[in-house]
Order: C-alpha cells, then sequence, then structure tokens
C-alpha cells in the first residue's frame, strides 16, 4: 500500500468516529489504517467499533477534508511520517496498558505550520491555566514562556483566553516555538478573539495542531479530550492558575496519569484562582516552582537551565538536545552529506536524523544542499 493510501485512510477514520475512540484506536492496531478503514466502511467489524462509527461511516470526506486543509495551509501527520512525535505519545500507549482509559493516542494530526511536529513536541513544556485568569496569572504566564522559549523550549498550549493565550504570546515575544492544540477544526475560527495570534503562531514558526477534521464546531467535551494531548506531547504541564474544578486541573490530572511531570506555581491565598494549584502542590500531585529553572529542572533539562551566570550557555549549539547536537556534529561546513550519512555519523536513526535536520535549518544551524545537508558557516 501506498503512503497516500494510508494518509487517505486514517483522514476517514479520524472523521468517522469522535476522539479518542479507543476501539478504534486498538482495531486500527491490530489491521492496519487501509483495512481497518475497509472494513469499518462496510460494517464490517467489531460490535464496539461498530457502536462509535455507525452514525458517520457513511461521511467519505476526504478528498474535500484534503482540499480544505490545503486552502489554510495545513497538513495531516500520520504515525506513518517522519514527523510524527513517536517518542512523545508513547506515554499514552504504555499508560494504556496500566489500564489509564483517557490515555488513547491519536489516529492522526492536522497540522498548520511549517515546524516538523516531532521536533516540536522535543523538550517542550506546556502552560495551562484558567481563561478567567487574573492579571497575576496571565504575567507569569507569559514571563514563563518568555524564558522557556528564549531558552529554546518549545512551549505548547491550548489557544484558550487566559493563560493559554498570556503562553503563546510569551514564547512569541521570545521569538521561539509555541503550539496550540485545539478542541475544534483548524479551521474553526476558534477562540475568534485569539485568530490573529493562531495566525502569528503559523507565521512564526510554530503550528496549530488538532485531531479533528475541517469545519468540526468546539464543544465541551472535545477540549478536554484535547487536554491529553498538551500532556502528552510535552515533557511537563505547568499550571499557572486554576479554580478547583477547572480545564488546567483536568489536564494536569491526565499528565500525572501518563507519567508526566506536573508542576504548580502556587498564588495569593486569596485568590480562588490559585486555589487548584495549592491542592495540587498540598495533594503532592505538582512540584511547587516559581522559576523558568526551576521548571527545566524539574523536567530534566538541566543542561539548559541556567543556575547562575558562570553557567549560561557560550556557544549557540549549547541549546541544542543531546540528538540535535549529535546530528549537527556530523553536519561539515564544505560538503553535503545524505540522510544516511549522517546517521552513520551520528548513530541516529534514520527516521530521527530526518525529523531534526529540517529543525536545525529552521534554527539556522543547517542548510539544505543539492545533494544533502552542510552546516550553516555562522554556526560553526
Amino acid at each position: 500500500m501506498s503512503a497516500e493510501e494510508l494518509r487517505q485512510a486514517r483522514a476517514y477514520l479520524l472523521r468517522v468516529a469522535e476522539p479518542p475512540a479507543p476501539a478504534l484506536v486498538a482495531f486500527v492496531g491490530e489491521l492496519g489504517p487501509v483495512a481497518a478503514a475497509a472494513r469499518v466502511r462496510r460494517g464490517d467489524c467489531p460490535a464496539e467499533v461498530l457502536k462509535v462509527t455507525e452514525a458517520r461511516r457513511g461521511f467519505d470526506l476526504v478528498a474535500q477534508d484534503f482540499a480544505r486543509a490545503a486552502e489554510i495551509g495545513a497538513r495531516l501527520v500520520v504515525p506513518e511520517d517522519d514527523e510524527w512525535p513517536a517518542w512523545p505519545l508513547l506515554a499514552l500507549d504504555l499508560a494504556a496498558r496500566r489500564g489509564v482509559t483517557e490515555a488513547v493516542p491519536p489516529l492522526a494530526l492536522w497540522v498548520a505550520g511549517e515546524v516538523a511536529l516531532g521536533s516540536a513536541a522535543d523538550r517542550a513544556v506546556a502552560i495551562v491555566g484558567a481563561r478567567a485568569a487574573t492579571d497575576y496569572g496571565e504575567h507569569h504566564a507569559a514571563e514563563f514562556a518568555y524564558g522557556l522559549a528564549s531558552r529554546g523550549v518549545p512551549v505548547f498550549s491550548g489557544a484558550a483566553y487566559g493563560i493559554d493565550g498570556a503562553a503563546h504570546r510569551g514564547a512569541l515575544a521570545a521569538e521561539g516555538v509555541t503550539v496550540a492544540v485545539l478542541g475544534c477544526a483548524l479551521d474553526a475560527g476558534y477562540p475568534a478573539g485569539h485568530a490573529g495570534m493562531l495566525s502569528r503562531i503559523v507565521r512564526s514558526g510554530g503550528a496549530i495542531v488538532s485531531e479533528y477534521p475541517p469545519g468540526t464546531p468546539p464543544a465541551r467535551h472535545r477540549f478536554l479530550v484535547r487536554n491529553r494531548l498538551i500532556a502528552a506531547l510535552t515533557e511537563g504541564t505547568l499550571v499557572v492558575e486554576a479554580g478547583r474544578r477547572s480545564g488546567a486541573r483536568n489536564t494536569a490530572s491526565t499528565a500525572g496519569a501518563i507519567g508526566k511531570v506536573v508542576m504548580a506555581l502556587p498564588g495569593p491565598v486569596s485568590s480562588g484562582m490559585s486555589v487548584g494549584c495549592h491542592e495540587l502542590i498540598r495533594d503532592a500531585k505538582a512540584t511547587l516552582v516559581s522559576t523558568v529553572d526551576q521548571v527545566l529542572e524539574t523536567v530534566g533539562l538541566f543542561g539548559i537551565a541556567e543556575g547562575t551566570a558562570s553557567s549560561r550557555p557560550k556557544r549557540r549549539t549549547d541549546r541544542l538536545g543531546p540528538e540535535a547536537l549529535r546530528a549537527f556534529e556530523a553536519l561539515v561546513l564544505r560538503a553535503d552529506r545524505s540522510d544516511a550519512e549522517i546517521a552513520a555519523e551520528s548513530g541516529l536513526p534514520l527516521r530521527r536524523v530526518r525529523a531534526l535536520l529540517p529543525a536545525l535549518e529552521i534554527d539556522g544551524f543547517a542548510v539544505r544542499g543539492e545533494s544533502g545537508w552542510r552546516r550553516r558557516k555562522e554556526s560553526a
């Protein structure tokens, strides 16, 4: 089967069942996407799969979905692609085996933005919180995002008003990578007040991501389902402000359930918007953090925590992760090297090399030539 057949099958399956659809995901894992899609179309599938697909299995809008995606500059990223964030999403598979019911990996993801999704998810941190945020919360969300992004750490959030929007804006101000994971289609224009910000995210080297096909409107249950992706695609989740019951608490709970790091920022004891953070800390479900360095240390990114002035990076390459640095060091200045040669030199898997090279190009470390890749002169 061709790559295009795989992509079309996954596009069809994304539309015919409301995520997370664990029975359908398991069915696809057993048969493969092409065979699974064919059997779903015929209604020839197990009862649990039929139950979640029978209302929409006649909605074969694959051609329209790809046409609409092309109009808005989006693409469908599937697990068979090199840019698929397989390592971060592995946490969902492992948690599912432990019986965590909400831990269901996506069948595919619609993405707008030039950055490779796997590269964007490498060493990323999520910043989430209340929509009805206080000035305190928005200020610190922006400051944390700015500090992380300025050190090369991608910032993920959900593009909502309040803390999410402040986090995205802080990362944009640092000219860093930020990714918005939506609870609706990429073309839904939601939230309306953040349409300009979402466009800027894409133009600035970030991405907007959704597992919902074009035309899918926002809904409360979709935001809760979306939260598992924010948690899974990042190294850890920082809750800046949250009420006792909130979507941010849901994201934090999911992150903890799938084995990811959860952090919380303390706030004024009189603030209802910090009650959720204080409860997470008190119940030992989150680590208290108050600085960017503490966030980096908590998620295990010790190499880029500043600590003291003497430990700050002195070379541009100091901000590269271990694998990115190995790929970079396999490049040479005066000759192009193929993907396979770089993989052999660095000792990294070929798929991983192909995901890292475009990110190195975006960050100004590599140049794509006629016959391969070479090191950019300024980064030598």
